[in-house]
């Protein structure tokens, strides 16, 4: 029996079950408008991937489900940023080794954003 490989990550979905108030949001706080805009899915392309809003999804007891790191080029600063947004603190920045920086928020529907600086990470790579 084969398996398929896994390729790069493709799309990070958030249940939205206020879609409008979510895509508002996550539209100041990328600073971007979404790419698709439906009442069933809003999607935003976040550096080459999918930052998706659904709105069906379930919704766990928050903080759970997969964290999931998005990569900035100055962590205190996009965690600054999205709290001045409305999110929370879920985890402080902080260094994890080498020179990589992670930090996690909530955002106001209770999803995790987690964010990192990890200058090993070679984008050439993603496939």
């Amino acid at each position: 029996m084969t398996t398929p490989a896994l390729k790069g990550l493709r799309t990070v979905i958030y249940p939205a079950p206020d879609l409008a108030r979510a895509k508002e949001w996550y539209a100041r706080a990328l600073g971007l408008a979404p790419y698709f805009d439906e009442p069933f899915y809003v999607g935003f392309n976040v550096g080459g991937f999918e930052l998706g809003l659904l709105p069906d999804a379930p919704v766990a007891s928050a903080p759970s489900g997969v964290l999931s790191y998005w990569g900035v080029d100055d962590v205190p600063k996009a965690f600054a940023q999205l709290l001045a947004q409305g999110a929370t603190a879920h985890e402080e920045p902080k260094n994890v080794g080498g020179e990589i920086v992670v930090a996690s928020v909530l955002d106001p529907f209770g999803n995790i954003i987690g964010l990192i600086d990890n200058p090993d990470f070679n984008p050439a790579t993603v496939r």
